[in-house]
């Protein structure tokens, strides 16, 4: 391990063994389509025909990389359509399956754009948030790379301020009072750098010299309307002729990490990292389409709704395949993987226009959740609900756990309140469980008694007279 003190970058080197917590996962290439499905087990509950369905994408995807360019090329993904009430996992296993796969994933909203013409979000700006996602993943990963390089440079340039380097002696040296002198110098300087790195000289302020902060131009053009450009104009002409550096104390450790992030930014090209974030984003980008459902139905002529055919028809050269403009060049959209889920429960999806029907060629229904799911959602996924609550009491040295009938009866609460008011699947968990544990969360720091079991008899008293109540619940839970 490198890095000072391992206080908050902390580097595996090779020979050296990460704790239990940083589970090894094959790399996506090599998983088959059961193993991935296995891999999305450990986070969702059920649903198991919407998980074949994207594990099979994902397995395309490998299988496309292996067949010769011009055959590739032609090679289309199989966008997906999941149907199911909200609260199921539609937008867990789109994420799940991004971050198993390393791919540039984003999330939008269909029912947040608009028509051409109307005031509202560009259908375009999904590809451009994709690609902006894809820069920041290579990013990281370049930043993993060169991390204990930035650090030990940063290290030396720490020690110059440190230790300024001393002018020329006053009078002649022979050549053994300077060779004296260096030794004295790297001494004191091996010194110092032991003390740095026992943390002995945290808070010791020195000056450090930094670039002041400046808004790009095009961040000024994308964010502000066009009258409001002339104001800015002389600011982005001293960015652009000379950036100002100016002076600033602070203490040894807010300094190094200064000096990290100014030797990472020299060290990673950002050309190179601009080129293979395109070439990922168009490669192996995944948008999440969700909420389809409320753009679903023909034109009406009048009212809100006039747009929702609209946008559909916006959307549809995105599906299909097209060139964006973006900042960083065109993208190409042929090889993105739309994944599009929508409840349906007022639309369907015939009522979708006819060429946006076909771009979705694969079809999955997702099941609501059964009272039974719900004890395994907060019991068995690696993220549960349960082991998410009994770590963060345990940081007020609270022990806390739950009998089999406590979680019988927070499950069968959870169905109970789903049945009787708005159906909000797995959601209704968080709001069940905050009011079972209002009280505990609420005295942990003061409790005597560290040790906490929950019983269903205490779950039955903090929930019976709400679910009781009809209209109670519905505000509360």
């Amino acid at each position: 391990m490198t890095g000072k003190n391992d206080k908050d970058r902390v580097i595996y080197l090779p020979g050296e063994v990460a704790p239990l917590e940083a589970e090894v996962i094959p790399s996506f290439d090599e998983l088959t389509p059961r193993e991935i499905v296995v891999e999305l087990d450990k986070y969702i509950i059920g649903q198991n025909p919407a998980k074949r369905a994207v594990a099979i994408a994902l397995r395309n995807r490998v299988r496309r990389q292996k067949l010769a360019p011009e055959v590739a090329e032609e090679i289309l993904p199989k966008n997906i359509l999941m149907i199911g009430p909200t609260g199921v996992g539609k937008t867990e296993i789109a994420r799940r399956l991004a971050r198993l796969a390393g791919c540039p994933f984003v999330k939008v909203e269909a029912s947040k754009y608009t028509e051409v013409g109307y005031v509202g979000r560009d259908v375009e700006s999904m590809v451009r948030d994709l690609v902006e996602n894809a820069i920041d993943m290579i990013r990281e990963e370049k930043l993993d790379e060169v991390a204990e390089r930035a650090e030990q440079a940063a290290e030396e340039r720490l020690l110059d301020l440190l230790l300024p380097p001393s002018g020329p002696p006053p009078v002649p040296a022979d050549a053994d009072t300077e060779t004296l002198r260096q030794e004295q110098i790297n001494r004191t300087r091996e010194k110092l750098r032991a003390q740095f790195r026992d943390g002995k000289i945290d808070h010791r302020i020195v000056e450090v010299e930094v670039r002041e902060r400046s808004t790009p131009a095009f961040e000024i053009v994308s964010s502000q309307g066009m009258e409001e450009m002339d104001i800015n104009v002389r600011d982005v002409l001293s960015n652009m002729f000379g950036q100002g550096k100016k002076k600033r104390k602070m203490s040894v450790a807010d300094a190094y990490e200064y000096l990290i992030q100014e030797e990472e930014n020299k060290l990673i090209d950002m050309d190179q990292v601009t080129r293979m974030a395109v070439e990922r984003a168009e490669q192996m980008g995944i948008i999440f389409l969700d909420e389809i459902d409320k753009i679903a139905g023909r034109e009406s002529g009048h009212g809100p709704d006039v747009s929702r055919e609209g946008v559909q028809r916006d959307i549809l050269p995105i599906v299909e395949g097209t060139t964006v403009n973006s900042r960083y060049g065109m993208i190409r959209t042929d090889h993105i993987l739309f994944i599009a889920a929508g409840a349906f429960h007022v639309s369907k999806p015939s009522d979708l226009i006819p060429e946006l029907q076909g771009r979705f060629p694969i079809r999955v229904e997702l099941t609501s959740l059964s009272e039974q799911d719900f004890v395994r959602i907060l019991t068995e996924p690696k993220n549960a609900l349960l082991k998410q609550y009994t770590a963060l009491l345990e940081t007020e040295s609270v022990k806390l756990s739950f009998s089999d009938e406590a979680i019988a009866a927070i499950a069968r609460f959870a169905a109970q309140v789903n049945a009787q008011t708005e159906n909000i699947g797995a959601r209704r968990l968080h709001t069940i469980l905050e009011k079972v544990l209002d009280e505990i969360s609420f005295e942990a720091p003061e409790l005597k008694k560290k040790q906490v079991k929950i019983e269903s008899a205490y779950v039955e008293k903090q929930l019976a007279e709400i679910v009781k109540n009809q209209d109670l619940s519905r505000y509360i839970l």
